[in-house]
């Protein structure tokens, strides 16, 4: 009588299966870690990039971007036409992420979305000067600015919708951990970020499930 063979994996085609799952899990983690850590970059360098184009700005004109009273005569773009210009008071008026015009000839805008527009006017930043739309951030929120949000004194960047997670990443690289203290402070998404406006979730620390709008000092 011919005894049938049980078929099946042996200890030595598990292990292996086993081990290629790992590598695989690990592959995709490494990945994962890779990705979050390039966004962060990209955030660090954003800000930078921005802070560096407001004070160029600064510097050649002797007016802040958004501010600037004598933008109409200073960029050929815009002509005569002064809904390009700022009040020229000294600071950058508005709140930062007021709706965009598209076109700032056409309708004018608040000094906060003219930031923009004379950064793109002056060659600082790449665009259309006519342009007041603002740009995203790695995790898909605005960028914007604001004056004295979240009672930060001067000329704020504002980076939207960020994950608690990696606020909470931001905050141990870049600041002291906390969201409403030192030179980064954070409120709740979507938040007022006015004067006297701290995070919803002050002296708690970052909650995982929240997102935040985060103000970083320039």
């Amino acid at each position: 009588m011919n005894q049938l063979k049980q078929k099946g994996f042996t200890l030595v085609e598990i292990a292996i299966v086993l081990v290629i799952v790992g590598l695989l899990i690990g592959g995709v983690l490494k990945g994962q870690e890779m990705i979050t850590n390039a966004k962060l970059k990209r955030i660090e360098s954003d800000n930078a990039g921005i802070a560096a184009a407001m004070f160029s700005y600064q510097d050649r004109y002797l007016q802040l971007p958004g501010d600037d009273l004598a933008a109409a005569d200073r960029f050929t773009l815009y002509g005569t036409n002064i809904n390009a210009n700022g009040n020229g008071s000294g600071t950058i008026d508005g709140v930062w992420n007021v709706t965009p015009t598209t076109d700032i000839l056409a309708a004018g805008a608040d000094e906060t979305n003219l930031f923009f527009a004379h950064l793109r006017a002056s060659g600082l930043v790449a665009g259309d000067g006519v342009d007041d739309t603002k740009p995203s951030n790695a995790y898909g929120g605005l960028i914007g600015v604001q004056d004295g949000a979240l009672d930060i004194s001067g000329t704020v960047t504002i980076f939207g919708g960020i994950d608690g997670p990696v606020a909470r990443i931001i905050e141990g690289r870049l600041d002291d951990g906390a969201p409403d203290t030192g030179r980064i402070q954070s409120e709740t998404s979507p938040g007022p970020m006015g004067p006297g406006v701290i995070s919803g979730d002050s002296g708690a620390g970052y909650v995982d499930s929240g997102r935040y709008d985060m103000a970083f000092r320039l």
